[in-house]
């Protein structure tokens, strides 16, 4: 059994709205057994002056990945999970369509999770690669 097997993408794009997430708008398309997958448009949303995809907005789409799983990890009435570090490597540029990430885990932990995030065009050529550290938090009672 795979650590998503009771997620489904309609439950994950409802935690989209009024968030970073849905103003450059990002939406979860796939849930596998331990992988999401997510789109984002290559728009005025998301590009720096040049007109190519922002750095800034593929970290955007990392960390709203790679948070959105982790919280999918634990249980959200106890606890909840922060990003601790992030860093990205960009590979090559993009000038629209959308761009797609696929997060898979590293490492599950009791206090921290380690995911990585890879964000291809839509010929598949990879843009950039990230990995996201996760703190685990117990809720006070």
């Amino acid at each position: 059994m795979g650590i998503f097997k009771n997620v489904t993408v309609e439950e994950l794009n409802k935690w989209g709205p009024n968030t970073m997430a849905e103003n450059i708008g990002i939406e979860f398309t796939a849930v596998g057994e331990d992988y999401l997958e997510a789109k984002m448009p290559v728009d005025h949303r998301t590009h720096q002056p040049m007109g190519l995809l922002h750095g800034g907005a593929s970290v955007a789409l990392a960390e709203t990945m790679g948070s959105v799983a982790a919280m999918c990890c634990v249980d959200i009435t106890k606890q909840y999970c922060v990003g601790l570090e992030i860093n990205a490597n960009h590979i090559k540029s993009v000038r629209d369509g959308y761009v797609k990430g696929v997060t898979k885990p590293i490492h599950i932990g009791k206090k921290t999770q380690v995911w990585e995030i890879r964000i291809s065009s839509e010929a598949g050529e990879l843009v950039c690669i990230s990995r996201i550290t996760m703190a685990v938090i117990d809720k006070k009672n």
